[in-house]
């Protein structure tokens, strides 16, 4: 199960920088649930690269999702994947 989160990790890292302008201040979150069956990963994101990276009518940030539950699957695990700005976790707190 690490390998997944860690093969996980790394995609998300290496799709984020490809479509973020500003990576200095994007921050990957991963936080597992108790029982380890749910990992959920949070991109935290400048704003402009929030709407970069959810892409016209979502279809970039969907795409992105499917190919990391499709990893997590193999494993067993489910996984979650959120992309927000800074201002929203700020907002959550």
């Amino acid at each position: 199960m690490n390998t997944a989160i860690t093969q996980i990790r790394s995609y998300l890292q290496l799709i984020a920088l490809q479509f973020i302008q500003h990576p200095e201040q994007a921050e990957l979150r991963v936080a597992m649930a108790p029982n380890g069956e749910v990992v959920r990963f949070r991109l935290v994101l400048e704003k402009t690269d929030v709407a970069r990276i959810i892409g016209r009518n979502g279809m970039t940030a969907s795409a992105i999702r499917s190919l990391a539950k499709a990893i997590g699957e193999k494993s067993g695990v489910k996984v979650i994947v959120h992309m927000l700005s800074h201002e929203e976790v700020e907002d959550e707190a």
